[in-house]
């Protein structure tokens, strides 16, 4: 029978990947012992703490002394909140056992924020990983060595599998409960639960938010520009000229600023208005296109479901209230 340890960090973290967790993997034993199986997983919570407070004290969870553990096959790190360097610090013996147990042979799985408290213990560095994409500005500023890619929803490297935000650690969930017991049993899981199974990508669930906090009034004044003239062909060498600086020197403080190159970030401006009005209007998918800038359709689609994953009709089935009681 494997150990699984799901950890309760000291500091506030997210209850519901905390029981989430353990529901789903207790819920696959149970299957799987009706099968006529031995159980797979023994779960413990557990923590260098005796008790975990959330929810303003609406709730509490009481772990056993993680220090009575000394092999676990299997660890799980919660979400956690986003105070992401209070949470570190806070949780330095948790970080040092996390790194001890994938070195005596654990696999480590991380929930959305959890893989902050992961990256912290340097096992992901020079590795792909996940978390929340509204988390993803922080992530990279403290572990530049991680290879960050939010647009998977989950991340496999040697033993370690990270994946998104909030509440796609049920997807995680599957994602385990496939790999200690088999596809029937994630499929159980996948009913019982009412998870969509083998969901690969949570771009679908990004919200562009444009970095204007970072001090460069000229590269300012460029987002102000591009976001009040959307439906307006741009030229970057013009607007370059007009503020006085080099195409050069402009694309590369544009990409210091924001964190996206002036075309990616015109894109993505582009297509989060196209999204909000795909969701909230009447307008058809061509209507919406000529609203954002764009005249040729097929740069349209191309653009939109490489930053969202979903073609822009389907995205107006899944999110618009009038197209999805339609369907």
């Amino acid at each position: 029978m494997k150990q699984v340890t799901i950890l309760v960090p000291n500091g506030e973290a997210n209850l519901a990947s905390i029981v989430g967790a353990y529901q789903i993997l207790s819920r696959a034993n149970e299957y799987w012992k009706k099968m006529g199986h031995r159980a797979v997983f023994e779960i413990s919570l557990a923590g260098f703490i005796t008790e975990l407070e959330a929810d303003a004290g609406l709730f509490s969870i009481h772990p056993v002394d993680i220090r009575g553990i000394e092999k676990t096959d299997l660890v799980i790190i919660p979400s956690v909140n986003y105070d992401y360097d209070n949470v570190i610090r806070k949780n330095k013996e948790m970080i040092d056992w996390i790194r001890e147990q994938y070195k005596f042979g654990a696999e480590i799985a991380s929930i959305c924020t959890g893989t902050f408290l992961l990256a912290a213990t340097g096992l992901l560095d020079g590795k792909t990983a996940s978390t929340h994409w509204n988390a993803a500005r922080d992530f990279k500023q403290l572990f530049p060595n991680v290879n960050l890619q939010v647009d998977k929803l989950i991340a496999v490297e040697e033993g370690i599998y990270t994946n998104g935000g909030a509440y796609s650690f049920l997807n995680l969930g599957l994602f385990l409960v496939e790999k200690f017991f088999d596809r029937d049993t994630a499929i159980f899981c996948s009913k019982v639960f009412q998870i969509e199974i083998d969901r690969q990508s949570q771009s679908p669930f990004f919200i562009f938010q444009a970095q204007k906090n970072h001090g460069d009034d000229l590269i300012l004044e460029a987002q102000n520009h591009i976001e009040e003239n959307l439906g307006e062909k741009i030229s970057f060498e013009e607007l370059a000229g007009k503020l006085a600086i080099s195409r050069r020197n402009f694309d590369r403080r544009f990409i210091k600023a924001t964190g996206n190159t002036p075309v990616e970030y015109l894109q993505r401006v582009k297509v989060e208005k196209a999204k909000r009005n795909l969701e909230k209007g009447r307008k058809s998918v061509f209507e919406v296109m000529n609203d954002v800038g764009y005249s040729d359709d097929k740069a349209f689609r191309e653009v939109f479901k490489k930053i969202t994953g979903l073609s822009p009709l389907d995205y107006k089935a899944k999110y618009n209230r009038e197209a999805a009681l339609n369907n």
